[in-house]
């Protein structure tokens, strides 16, 4: 059974170090970075890329606004809890 067990860990951590590097090796870095930027550029033009990114930092708020809410309800509820 121990040698069996072993062999899980060894083989999950193996199939992480893979992962890890192919997210590593398909990264774009240096060149390829510069290279994508100026596509993104080129395909949505300046005014484009403000809203969108408008868009984003809207939606990132509003998640994490959601997340605060959601934190205040269980802290209630928790408080609640305790004084019954």
């Amino acid at each position: 059974m121990r040698t069996f067990a072993r062999k899980i860990d060894y083989n999950k951590k193996q199939t992480d170090m893979q992962t890890s590097l192919f997210i590593l090796l398909w990264m774009p870095q240096g060149w390829e970075l510069i290279i994508l930027l100026i596509v993104v550029l080129l395909l949505f033009g300046g005014k484009k890329i403000p809203e969108l990114m408008k868009g984003i930092g809207k939606g990132i708020k509003g998640f994490k606004d959601g997340m605060k809410e959601i934190e205040e309800d269980i802290k209630s509820e928790d408080s609640l809890n305790d004084k019954k």
